[in-house]
């Protein structure tokens, strides 16, 4: 039976840590202040976060969903600094994922194969090592640090100047940064990688720019191995009625590389090992409405859900008010 953490506040306000299991059933875990107090505390036993969970007990029970609806549940891990919290994630992991990056990058490339193209191909032929060896290394960006998540049920903001605001359903790996500076992976969650695709069709290098948006994690960590397949949907609605609805796949049977190999090539640069740091990465999707003709508007709503996952992760869509920036001389 699999393991979930969420951390849900009480009707006080006060941040608890929940274990739930596949049919919902949910209880506190009695003195743990966070997700990442527990996942720190079980480094430093020598014990796997699943026994951390049945060391705690069990507290109180827990109505998920009323908690939901409630905008009670919040991120499923923070850390007190966001500047320690590392979030980045890598593109063209998934079979079919080329297809629609590859038409963003047509016009600019005309005849000639595209860099998505070449980079995807080089996945679905070296993406998968065997032997614990390491493969082929994926694109890799950078979206920013913990101020950009957003947890469940709240607004996915564009900035004044963003030319789109894009939904990419995915799931996405969490990690903790041990003290000798191992990383450990706590788990995964459903995330939405939001993203400005317009920017990006634009100039493929102009990629760097279109990710430093913000981003949002589901409720639930997933505490041990994922499925081999991961099937979901992707669905936004606008003013009640459904504008996309699709299939979203993930997991490793959908995917051109590894997760080891894409944890290999993220977790290999020693910026990336830094004790104590929390790390988020987002593994991919090739399910955008945006390759199918959409353009988001205002107060849409995304929403994603996929088993194994039993909480859905809903967003709405907004946009910040322009904030000029003035460089002064000092």
């Amino acid at each position: 039976m699999a393991l979930r953490l969420l951390q849900v506040k009480d009707r006080d306000g006060t941040l608890q840590v929940v274990a739930s299991d596949d049919h919902g059933a949910a209880h506190v875990l009695p003195g743990v202040a966070s997700t990442y107090d527990l996942a720190m505390s079980a480094i430093a036993a020598g014990h796997s976060l699943a026994d951390a969970v049945a060391k705690a007990g069990r507290g109180e029970a827990v109505d998920l969903d009323a908690a939901l609806a409630e905008g009670r549940i919040g991120l499923p891990i923070h850390h007190a600094d966001p500047a320690h919290f590392v979030v980045a994630g890598t593109g063209l992991t998934h079979l079919g994922s080329a297809d629609g990056r590859d038409k963003m990058h047509k016009a600019q490339a005309g005849e000639h194969v595209t860099d998505s193209m070449k980079m995807f191909q080089m996945g679905v032929e070296g993406g998968k090592p065997e032997n614990g060896e390491a493969g082929v290394q994926p694109e890799w960006f950078y979206k920013g640090d913990g101020s950009c998540l957003v947890g469940p049920g709240e607004a996915l903001t564009s900035p004044a100047f963003a030319l789109d605001g894009g939904e990419e359903p995915e799931l996405a790996g969490v990690y903790l940064i041990g003290p000798d500076g191992t990383p450990f992976r706590l788990g995964y969650c459903l995330s939405n990688e939001f993203s400005d695709h317009v920017t990006e069709r634009g100039n493929y290098l102009w990629l760097a720019h279109s990710k430093l948006r913000q981003a949002s994690l589901g409720p639930e960590l997933l505490v041990g191995e994922l499925p081999a397949s991961v099937e979901g949907t992707s669905k936004i609605s606008r003013g009640g009625e459904t504008i996309f609805d699709k299939p979203f796949l993930s997991g490793e049977a959908n995917m051109s590389h590894s997760i080891a190999n894409l944890e290999h090539h993220h977790f290999k640069y020693e910026l990336f090992r830094r004790p104590g740091d929390l790390h988020v990465h987002f593994f991919g999707t090739a399910t955008l409405s945006v390759s199918h003709g959409v353009t988001t508007q205002n107060g849409d709503r995304f929403e994603i859900e996929a088993r194994p996952f039993r909480l859905p992760l809903v967003n709405t869509l907004a946009t910040a008010e322009a904030a000029p920036v003035a460089v002064r001389a000092l």
